[in-house]
């Protein structure tokens, strides 16, 4: 499947998704990623810093998609 069509199928898809199922989602992420730093403790051994510094990298190009 080429990317615009999975493109478009995803666009559909999410449509059809409510108010309720977007915190769902991140919920379901955050426990998955919090089983994945139990599993692999050396995760856990950054500093706080790190994990801020990579939470900004990752919001940064989603915030300005939204604020543009």
């Amino acid at each position: 499947m080429c990317f615009k069509a999975y493109k478009k199928w995803v666009d559909k898809k999410i449509k059809l998704l409510t108010f309720w199922d977007f915190p769902l989602i991140k919920l379901s992420t955050g426990v998955f990623f919090l089983m994945i730093a139990k599993l692999w403790p050396p995760l856990l051994s950054l500093e706080w810093h790190w994990y801020l510094i990579i939470a900004l990298v990752v919001a940064l190009p989603v915030m300005y998609k939204m604020f543009k």
